[in-house]
């Protein structure tokens, strides 16, 4: 059993925690059991609650999810080194737009996870790639963490850096195009771990992140991945799961995080990939949905699920079962990476100029 978890449990929200001066609209969120703060006309930089949830209601619009594009360098270059293809900047970029311009990609796409160095980067036209997709009718996002570095004190464990200049580089990324953004956190499963003091360290980091991202007029994207890592069974990834969901709703309630103008990107309760008993579709589908329940708000606009090291057709077959298993409280869809990429990069390194159109068909195939 990991260690402190009971340091982690939520309270009940009710309207006697208000903050001093806050103000609330109560309508439809006393079953969701979530009061969100409205900001003030006092507050300069505040976006409003329309215009954050409009956004928010488009990145998981009917029929559509965000491809996650958004690696760095290094992971970038892990990639291509396995299929035999230079990292460099212009390879890079060019496979990038490979990406957001594959044929009908606008029918699929609501909006895509960008890195620093591909929102600054265009099309082989000299179109910016948010200019792009904005013209295309696809929300342009920014990863903003910094990456993960191991909790110190805490063997085993991580905490995601990349508060210090948050602010500033919001404000940078929203005027070259962003108009949302994301920050990972990762949660190791193992012996006496997650502690609470893990959980509660990336919940109140991710909550400063999207209380930045909402002053800034972006779009919070929550990630709190609950690793594959391991040899536990789908029982013990439901229980992590549900006290790392509720610790997180916590710290964003805290932090008067407006949940409107929120998406979760959440991991999906499946067993390590080390333990000898694997789980059907539907045992994943509905211990995911069952977790997801009990610890996620209604109000919520949407939750997309990350891959998380399954394969290409398990992460769809999860999710199309998760959505048959409907109606659920909030649109379900996809923030996929490598699920859907590798096919089209594998083809694509094959032969570069010959192979772009075939690589581009089979992203959405």
């Amino acid at each position: 059993m990991p260690l402190g978890w009971g340091s982690c449990s939520v309270a009940r929200l009710s309207s006697d925690r208000r903050p001093p001066g806050g103000s609330y609209r109560q309508e439809g969120r006393q079953a969701a059991g979530y009061n969100a703060r409205i900001p003030s006309a006092a507050e300069p930089h505040a976006m409003s609650i329309e215009q954050l949830a409009e956004t928010a209601r488009a990145m998981v619009a009917p029929g559509k999810g965000i491809i996650a594009i958004d690696e760095s360098s290094a992971t970038c270059k892990k990639r291509f080194d396995g299929v035999g293809i230079e990292c460099s900047e212009e390879n890079r970029r060019a496979y990038r737009e490979l990406l957001l311009t594959a044929p009908n990609a606008n029918q699929y796409l609501s909006g895509a996870i960008l890195f620093d160095e591909t929102l600054r980067q265009s099309t082989k036209d000299g179109v910016p790639f948010a200019k792009y997709m904005m013209d295309n009718g696809m929300i342009p996002g920014i990863k903003v963490d910094k990456g993960t570095v191991p909790l110190a004190g805490f063997p085993g464990e991580l905490v995601t850096e990349g508060l210090d200049g948050l602010r500033d580089r919001l404000k940078e990324y929203y005027k070259l195009g962003a108009r949302f953004a994301k920050w990972r956190a990762v949660i190791t499963i193992g012996d006496d771990i997650p502690s609470g003091t893990c959980i509660e360290a990336n919940s109140h980091a991710l909550a400063r992140y999207a209380a930045l991202c909402q002053e800034q007029g972006l779009v919070p994207m929550v990630e709190p991945e609950v690793l594959m890592d391991g040899d536990h069974d789908i029982g013990t990834c439901y229980e992590v799961t549900e006290v790392v969901l509720r610790s997180l709703f916590d710290a964003l309630y805290n932090q008067s995080v407006m949940l409107e103008g929120t998406i979760l990107k959440a991991s999906m309760v499946v067993p390590g990939k080390g333990c000898a008993e694997q789980a059907s579709v539907e045992e994943v589908a509905e211990s995911t949905l069952m977790c997801l329940k009990s610890a996620v708000p209604a109000i919520l606009p949407g939750i997309v699920f990350l891959s998380g090291g399954q394969s290409d057709e398990a992460a769809t077959a999860h999710l199309d079962a998760m959505n048959r298993m409907g109606p659920n409280p909030w649109p379900l869809s996809f923030s996929y990476g490598r699920a859907m990429q590798q096919a089209a990069l594998k083809l694509w390194a094959q032969d570069m100029q010959g192979n772009y159109a075939k690589a581009q068909q089979t992203v959405f195939e």
